[in-house]
């Protein structure tokens, strides 16, 4: 009798055992997916479109906007000689990484909230390539350069604007 107590398990215990290991098995990958670009690099090294100095239409460099979201290096925008126009996030670039990251042109000087990004006008250059180095993006060639007065991180998941660079003129 005490054998049969102990190999019959009761329906509740089980299912609470069952329950537990599925929120874990649920947990640590979401957990992994959200935390780990705080502490990983993805590291780029792109070389600088060849162009001649008085070529750089704007530039500016990024700041921290809170004690979790910081940025640091230098944004240009530059006009190669074949008339194409480039964003370029220059060697020295470094911002926190996070999930989900985009490059905006922003109608706003310095943004530090999704509603300052949106509410001037706002151009989504492309997904970041990377969170550290060198790295060029193509600019339509329509595309009214004078409309934006900043180069800004955004993260698109949690709708976070993580650095800004204000452009000079």
């Amino acid at each position: 009798m005490v054998t049969t107590r102990i190999l019959m398990r009761s329906p509740r215990r089980t299912a609470v055992v069952v329950a537990a290991a599925a929120i874990v098995m649920l947990a640590l990958p979401l957990a992994w997916y959200l935390a780990s670009p705080l502490f990983l690099t993805q590291a780029v090294s792109e070389s600088a479109p060849t162009a001649p100095a008085q070529s750089r239409l704007a530039a500016g460099r990024f700041g921290v906007v809170d004690g979790i979201h910081k940025g640091e290096g230098t944004a240009s925008l530059v006009q190669l000689p074949d008339g194409q126009r480039v964003l370029r996030l220059e060697d020295d670039f470094r911002v926190t990484n996070g999930p989900d990251l985009y490059l905006y042109l922003s109608g706003s000087a310095a943004p530090r909230t999704s509603a300052e990004l949106h509410e001037s006008s706002a151009f989504e250059v492309a997904q970041l390539k990377g969170n550290v180095g060198g790295q060029n993006y193509a600019l339509p060639g329509d595309l009214d350069l004078s409309k934006f007065r900043s180069v800004v991180i955004y993260c698109r998941r949690f709708t976070t604007v993580f650095s800004t660079a204000e452009l000079d003129s």
